[in-house]
C-alpha cells in the first residue's frame, strides 16, 4: 500500500510538473512573449507611478505654499570677477530661513547664468524685511562679507525676489542688488 501511495504521489507530481512546464513552440504564449508582455505592463506601471508622483508633488506645493501667501527668493551671479561666492545666509524678518555653503561647481554654474532658488515660504500680507549676508573672496583675494537688506510689501498673489551679485566695473567692486516682481 505504501508503494502504491508513493507511485500515485509520483504520478500526481509528474502531472502537475508537466502542466507547469512552458508551452511548446507552436503555442502563441511562449515564455518570451509572456516576458515581453510583462515588461510592457511594468513600464506602464512605472510611467503611471511617475505621473502620480508629479501630481502629488504639485498638490503638495499648492497646499504648502498657497499662491496668495507665497514668497520665493532666487540668487543669480552676473559677472563674478570681483567676488567669489562662498556662502549666503538669508533672514526674513530677523529669522534665518536659509544658510547655504557653495561648492566650486555651484559657483561656476551660477557664473554661467544659473539661478538658484534660495527660499520658498509663506508670509502674511504687509511689509517684510529680507536680509542677505554674502561671504566670499573680494577684490585682490581678500575675505569679503556684505549684508544687503530690502523691505518688500507682500500683496495678494505670489511674490518673487531675486538677489543679484554683479560686477561694478566703475567701482571695481561687487554689487548686491534686489529685484522684485509679483
Amino acid at each position: 500500500m505504501r508503494t502504491h501511495g508513493r507511485i500515485l504521489g509520483f504520478c500526481w507530481g509528474t502531472l502537475l510538473l508537466l502542466t507547469a512546464l512552458p508551452a511548446t513552440a507552436e503555442d502563441p504564449k511562449t515564455p518570451e512573449r509572456n516576458i515581453e508582455a510583462l515588461d510592457v505592463k511594468l513600464q506602464q506601471l512605472k510611467d503611471d507611478i511617475l505621473d502620480l508622483n508629479t501630481q502629488i508633488f504639485r498638490l503638495q506645493e499648492e497646499l504648502l505654499y498657497p499662491e496668495d501667501s507665497s514668497v520665493v527668493v532666487f540668487l543669480s551671479v552676473d559677472g563674478g570677477n570681483y567676488f567669489a561666492l562662498d556662502s549666503v545666509k538669508l533672514l526674513l524678518d530677523d529669522t534665518m530661513v536659509t544658510s547655504y555653503l557653495y561648492t566650486d561647481r555651484e559657483v561656476t554654474a551660477l557664473k554661467k547664468g544659473g539661478i538658484q532658488r534660495l527660499y520658498m515660504g509663506n508670509v502674511k500680507s504687509g511689509d517684510h524685511q529680507f536680509a542677505a549676508v554674502f561671504t566670499g573672496k573680494g577684490p585682490q583675494g581678500q575675505d569679503y562679507k556684505q549684508a544687503e537688506t530690502v523691505t518688500i510689501n507682500k500683496e495678494k498673489g505670489a511674490a518673487f525676489v531675486k538677489l543679484v551679485i554683479r560686477d561694478s566695473p566703475e567701482k571695481k567692486q561687487p554689487e548686491f542688488i534686489y529685484e522684485t516682481w509679483h
